[in-house]
This record gives C-alpha cells, sequence and structure tokens, in this order.
C-alpha cells in the first residue's frame, strides 16, 4: 500500500497523470492514461483500497482488457459498499467480453445477491459455479451456502453445507449466522453443538452471531453462558461482541446487565449507543431512552444515526411526547435523513400516536419510497384518532401502489371494519390474511374475531376462535366480550368455564367482559358474585375499570340507591367515568334529584366531555324543565364542549354510507324521506305512538313526531331498506346510544319489511324480528 501511495504522490506531482472528477476528464487526459496501463490497474487498486468506488470505476473503464483480477476487485468493491446490483451488471459485462470468472469471483457476486435479496439470481449464479467446476471449492461453497441461508432458503444451505468434504471456522458461522437471521433459535444451538464436536471452537464472529437468536428467544440463561464463555475467550472486550450482549440483555429484559456493559464500554460506536437506546425502548424505560439520546448528543458530541432516531421517535410516540418528536424531524430536515424510510415510518407513528393526523398524512405524500410499514403506521393512526373511513381510503391507496399488505396491515386495518361495521371489507382482509398464511397469527385471528362480533357475525366470530391452532388471553376476552355486547349472556358464561377449567388463567380483562356480559343482560345477582370473587378466588385486584361495570350494573338495574352506596365504599376516589355510569341511569329512571347530586360530583372532577352535560339537560328536558336544560347548554357552551351529533352508517356492497339526524344531502335523500313518511302511516296503523318524551325541545307534538322520524338510525334504515334485496337482513351502526323511540320504531320496521333489523350502538348490539328485541328492552 505504501508503495501505491508513493507511486500515486509521483502521479500527482506529473501534470501529465494528474486526475481532476471524473465528470471532467477531457479526451486527451484520457489519452495519456491509456498509454499507461500498469499505472491504471494500479490506481484501481489504490481507489477501490480507499472505497473511492468512482473514482476506481471511471479509472477501471478507461482499461481496454481488465484481467480477472481487476474485475474481481471492482465486483468486490460494489458487494462490499454498493450499490449491490452494479456488483451482478460488472459479471455479466465480465462474461459478454469473454473473462472466464475464477473462485474469488463467485464470493463477492454472492455476497451483492444476499444483500438484495436476489435468491432466484443467487441459483443461476450456483448453475455458472458447477458449469465451473467450482462448487468444491471451500471460499465458493461456503458463499453459497452464505447466500441461501440469508435469502431464507435453509433446504439449499444445509443440503451445500453437508455436501462440504471440509469445513472451517467461516463455514460454520455463515450457517449458524443464517439459521440466527431468521429467528431459528433450536436449530442454531444445536449447530453451535455440533461444531463443537466436529473440534472447531466458537470465535468471537461466532458469538456475534448467536446473540440476536438468543435475544429474541428471550433464552437468558443461554445468554449468560455465551457471556461467561465471551469473558474467558477475552472476546467481550471486543466492541462487537459487547454490543451484541447488551442488545442481547435488553431483549430479555435484562437492562441491568446491558447498562452495566454500556458503561464498561471504553470506546462506544453508534452501534453501542443504537444498542443501548433500543434496548431502553424495547423495556418499555422511554424516558431513559430520550435521556441517553440527550447524552450522546449534548456530552458526546454525536451525531444520531438513522437507526438511532427511530429509536427516539418510538420512545416519543409512546410517550405521546409531540414537542421532542418535532425537534427530532427538524433534524431529519436539516441532515438529510428525512429521506430515510425507516425513520420515516417512525415519524409517521409518532404523529399519529400523539393525535397530529394532518402531519402524519402530509409526510407519508413527502416520502421518496413508502413500504408497508409506512401505510400499517398510518392505517393504525387513523383508527386509532377516530378516522376509520379514512384508513379504508389509505388502504385502498396502498393497493393502488403496488405495496403489498402484511400481518401488521391487516392488524390495523381489521379494527377500522369493526368499528364501521364494515363486513364486507371485513371479509375481503379475512380472505386474504387466510391466503398470505396470515391467521397462523393469534394476534390477525384475534382482530377477525373482533370484526365479525363488531360486524353482527358473531357465529363466525365462535367459527374462527373454535379453529384457532393457538389462542391466548386475548382470544378468550374477545370473544366473551363479543358475546357479551350481543346480549348472549348464556354463551359468554359457558365460554368464561371452559376459560376456567382450561390450563389458562382469566386476567382482568376477562373479568371486565364477564361483568359487562352481565351488566348487558341485567345479572345483578351473578354480576355481584363475580366481583366478590375476583380477589378471593382468581387473585385479581379490582381496579377502576371493574368498578365502573358495577355501578353500571347496578343502576341499569334499577338500583340507584345502591349504585351511589357502592361508590361512596370505593377504595380510592371515584373518577368520572363512575359517576357518569349512574348519571346516565339516573338519566333511563328519570330521577332528577340524584342526576342533580351526581351532576355536581362530574362538573367538581371536570366533565371530560360533552356527554355528562348532554345526559343532565336530557334529564331536565324530559321532565318539562326546559330553562335549567337551557342553563345547562349554555354552561356546556360555555366551557367549549360541543354536542357530537347522533350519527348512524350502513355498508351497501362495500361502500359505507354515512347519515347524521335530519340529513337531506344524500342524492337519495328525497326517496329516502317518502320510504320514512310511508313507515310512519303504516306504523302508525299498528299502534305506534311517537315518544315525544325524547325531543328535548319546548314545540308542537307534530313537529317532535317529525324530529324523531329523521333521526340518523332511522334514516339508514330507510336507506338500507331501498338499496338491499327484499327481505335481506340490514345492519346499521350509531355512534352514540339508540334512543326509546327509535327502538320502539325498529319493531315495528321489522313487522312491516318482514325483515331482521340490527342496530349496534355505543352500548351494545340489538337484534331486532319480528317486533322484538333481543336486549328484552333492557339497555
Amino acid at each position: 500500500m505504501r508503495r501505491y501511495l508513493k507511486r500515486r504522490q509521483a502521479l500527482i506531482a506529473n501534470p501529465k497523470y494528474q486526475l481532476r472528477s471524473p465528470h471532467t476528464q477531457n479526451n486527451t487526459h484520457s489519452q495519456h492514461i491509456n498509454n499507461h496501463p500498469p499505472t491504471l490497474h494500479n490506481l484501481v487498486r489504490l481507489y477501490a483500497a480507499r472505497n473511492q468506488i468512482q473514482l476506481a470505476r471511471h479509472v477501471f473503464d478507461q482499461i481496454p482488457n481488465p484481467n480477472v483480477v481487476l474485475w474481481n476487485m471492482m465486483i468486490r468493491a460494489y458487494a462490499w459498499t454498493g450499490p449491490f446490483h452494479q456488483s451482478i451488471h460488472l459479471y455479466h459485462r465480465m462474461l459478454q467480453l469473454g473473462v472466464r470468472p475464477n473462485n474469488f469471483t463467485f464470493p463477492f457476486l454472492l455476497k451483492a445477491c444476499s444483500a438484495l435479496q436476489a435468491i432466484e439470481l443467487g441459483r443461476q449464479i450456483h448453475d455458472h459455479v458447477l458449469t465451473l467446476g467450482l462448487q468444491a471449492d471451500l471460499y465458493v461453497s461456503t458463499a453459497l451456502l452464505d447466500m441461501y441461508a440469508k435469502c431464507g432458503n435453509f433446504f439449499e444451505a444445509r443440503t451445500i453445507f453437508d455436501s462440504m468434504s471440509h469445513r472451517d471456522i467461516v463455514s460454520w458461522n455463515a450457517i449458524i449466522a443464517g439459521f440466527s437471521f431468521h429467528a431459528f433459535h433450536d436449530q442454531t444451538i444445536h449447530l453451535v453443538v455440533q461444531m463443537q464436536l466436529a473440534g472447531i471452537t466458537p470465535n468471537s464472529s461466532t458469538i456475534v452471531s448467536l446473540l440476536p437468536t438468543i435475544g429474541q428467544a428471550n433464552a437468558l440463561c443461554q445468554g449468560k453462558a455465551i457471556h461467561a464463555y465471551s469473558v474467558r475467550k477475552i472476546f467481550s472486550h471486543d466492541v462487537v461482541v459487547a454490543t451484541g450482549l447488551l442488545d442481547m440483555y435488553a431483549k430479555c429484559h435484562h437492562l441491568s446487565y446491558a447498562q452495566k456493559i454500556f458503561n464498561a464500554l471504553n470506546q462506544k460506536n453508534e452501534i453501542c449507543w443504537s444498542a443501548m437506546i433500543g434496548g431502553y425502548v424495547i423495556c418499555d424505560s422511554m424516558r431513559d431512552a430520550l435521556a441517553l439520546y440527550d447524552d450522546m448528543v449534548y456530552m458526546h458530541g454525536l451525531n444520531p444515526t438513522p437507526v438511532i432516531l427511530a429509536s427516539t421517535l418510538r420512545a416519543c410516540a409512546k410517550l405521546t411526547d409531540l414537542n421532542k418528536g418535532k425537534n427530532l424531524h427538524c433534524y431529519m430536515i436539516k441532515s438529510g435523513i428525512n429521506s430515510d424510510t425507516a425513520v420515516g415510518n417512525s415519524l409517521i407513528s409518532m404523529y399519529a400516536k400523539c393525535g397530529i393526523m394532518d402531519d402524519a398524512l402530509g409526510f407519508l405524500d413527502e416520502m421518496v419510497i413508502q413500504d408497508s410499514v409506512s401505510y400499517s403506521a398510518i392505517i393504525s393512526g387513523c383508527v386509532q384518532n377516530g378516522y376509520a373511513e379514512k384508513a379504508v381510503l389509505i388502504f385502498r391507496q396502498m393497493q393502488l401502489s403496488g405495496t403489498d399488505p402484511d400481518s401488521a396491515t391487516m392488524i390495523g386495518l381489521l379494527p377500522a371494519c369493526s368499528h364501521l361495521a364494515a363486513v364486507q371489507h371485513g371479509i375481503c382482509c379475512h380472505g386474504y390474511s387466510v391466503v398470505r398464511g396470515f391467521t397462523a397469527n393469534t394476534s390477525i385471528c384475534n382482530a377477525i374475531i373482533d370484526m365479525y362480533a363488531k360486524c353482527g357475525r358473531i357465529h363466525i366470530s365462535r367459527q374462527v376462535f373454535d379453529r384457532m391452532k393457538k389462542r391466548d388471553i386475548v382470544s378468550w376476552n374477545t370473544m366473551i366480550i363479543g358475546y357479551g355486547i350481543h346480549g348472549l349472556y348464556i354463551e359468554a358464561f359457558s365460554l368464561f368455564h371452559e376459560l376456567l377449567a382450561s390450563s389458562m388463567k382469566p386476567d382482568d380483562v376477562t373479568l371486565i367482559a364477564v361483568l359487562s356480559a352481565c351488566s348487558h343482560s341485567g345479572l345483578v345477582t351473578e354480576g355481584k358474585y363475580w366481583f366478590n370473587s375476583m380477589s378471593q378466588d382468581l387473585n385479581i385486584s379490582p381496579r377502576m375499570a371493574h368498578y365502573i361495570c358495577m355501578v353500571d350494573l347496578l343502576a341499569r338495574a334499577g338500583n340507584l340507591d345502591e349504585a351511589y352506596s357502592f361508590i361512596q365504599k370505593m377504595p380510592f376516589e371515584p373518577d368520572v367515568r363512575v359517576w357518569s355510569a349512574l348519571l346516565s341511569a339516573c338519566r333511563t329512571r328519570n330521577n332528577v334529584e340524584m342526576g342533580e347530586q351526581v351532576s355536581k360530583k362530574i362538573q367538581m372532577l371536570g366533565p371530560e366531555g360533552t356527554g355528562n352535560f348532554v345526559l343532565m339537560s336530557n334529564i331536565y328536558s324530559s321532565v318539562g324543565r326546559w330553562d335549567d336544560a337551557a342553563h345547562i347548554r349554555n354552561i356546556q357552551k360555555h366551557q367549549g364542549y360541543k354536542k357530537s351529533p347522533g350519527c348512524s352508517w350502513i355498508e351497501i356492497s362495500g361502500v359505507i354510507h354515512g347519515f347524521i339526524g335530519g340529513d337531506r344531502s344524500h342524492p337519495q335523500s328525497v326517496s329516502i324521506n317518502n320510504k320514512l313518511q310511508e313507515l310512519l302511516v303504516q306504523m302508525k296503523r299498528m299502534g305506534y305512538q311517537a315518544d315525544s318524551g325524547f325531543v328535548f325541545h319546548d314545540v308542537e307534538e307534530e313537529e317532535k313526531e317529525q324530529i324523531l322520524l329523521y333521526h340518523s338510525e332511522k334514516i339508514a334504515i330507510a336507506f338500507g331498506i331501498l338499496n338491499t334485496s327484499h327481505r335481506n337482513p340490514i345492519l346499521v351502526t350509531k355512534n352514540l346510544r339508540i334512543c326509546v323511540d327509535c327502538h320502539n320504531a325498529v319493531k315495528f320496521m321489522t313487522l312491516i319489511t318482514e325483515r331482521r333489523i340490527t342496530v349496534r350502538d355505543a352500548s351494545r348490539f340489538h337484534h331486532f324480528e319480528n317486533g322484538i328485541c333481543n336486549c328484552r328492552d333492557f339497555w
């Protein structure tokens, strides 16, 4: 190398051979260089050795007939630093020019294939190897098995490995690294044991390859054994091994060990900082992650890498720390890292988790490369922030872009189908998940169970549940909750007892599901029993959600005084949600006196939303106290709370149609109005009388009747009748609880139309058929 440098200095000193930028070389200069092939050969070697690939390639292209050594040198340079496809391009050009590759060509070329995950191209190169008779070469066969292993074809990798007459440490490390990279923990450990039985001692590269699968398998004991081995062999002083160890401990949720290794490192590279910050994020120590990031940047003056930025943004998302997230975004723009797809995905997730969907959507549009993670992050964000319909539209955009949805996309999209009761979209998601093999994932199946339950197809939910190969507690809870919201308490309790008899233990969410099922069905005695059994028999401490369920159960059943007393005996201070459950029952029972007491409690705590104002206003309106109702509405307006309008939607042929109360904006508005008036006439003939107590305005009875007729769920049902085949069931979803008048009206509609009509409101499902609702007028 020194000889090359001296030669280069001599060349630089001689104006005849000076090289300017590759883009500024003139014909005269090229002519001078072509007169000195040995000089060009040396320059290619020099620039390649110094990773100045563009200069090396420029000089290489000046050489009339490069030999195989120079071709190998350039292929290797691109294989190590990229762009990897250039290695492949050079190889094909080499063959076209009649240059015969040798055993040194293929290891570099196969490395490029591994980086590109180009397994078909790798197979073609494998054929070339066989044609040239180089398959027995140790380096070539090792490169082949490495390529197949990294591309996920373990059968071919193992076949090549087993056929090798001689295996060195590099061969063993290649096969171990491949299995470890794809998280085949048991096979990886078995290979390490076989390696030692063959008389090969693991080296530091073996340890570095082995540690990731140990962390992923959470095999702490094995990790400690490897750590001890590394200390004995003095590998632990190697920064790469040390980083692998701290990453392994973090993934095994032993942060204290990871911190000790990190603090003991004298020289920390960017990978060390990245592993430690990522470890904090894995272990949910988000504030520690942000503190370490600040220490790295402000105390040590290091610039964050894209990987570090992605981890730090995940911490910001978890903490909903928008200010820190925006600061990182500014740094990304200034440094140009905002073009990195992984960092961009983390930024989208951060904005979505912080509820800033406009910025998340804006950044998605700005991204140069959008992958499945980008779309999954934005879809999940839309659903979490109440934009389920937008999530479905973005999914369509994803499909049009040619990006294949993955399992994470489905986990994000299925809740959107659940929220919208978009069963056609949900069925398509289910079918796609089956075809792609995603249903082997328990979380996907849980989301499918929830989707069908919330789309009114509870029987399909049970079919999916029964066919699951592996269920977790979320599977059981989702199914029990599904039965509860459909009012199927017998099925809910049957499944709960089946869970108790299984090897799996119920958790606190299970008891919320059971108590909710009791509440929806008015099973006060059963609810009290299971609430008391939580701590006594199941070793589950009741939390606020369980107390809310009990207050709701008692109050719905009309036991308002008992519910009030239950709240006062709570072991911790009741929050607004507890009092709201009681206030809702006060509205149903028209108990103005208790409603006023509860309302004052809520006002002292802070109402947290418009719902409690509306409930109290409705209580006053129902007994004709219009001035008091107006006073509550004025307080609501003064404090900046707006009443959520009643909104209902229905899916027809995969298209979701939404309506608000009194809506006249739909293209079929005239037909809908005519149908509603027609239904009203028929209902009156059958004995229907509008329950004007649920119109909270001091207006004439006839006007109240018309106001009630145009509640959003009635409009949606009329639209469904007009646009679906006769006798087809209708499913309507509403954002608020269904009122008594609508509940009575839908019963008459089922008799008139001879259809099953289901309304999913904010509380539960109401299945209407033959003039009866399965809730038995208890909701």
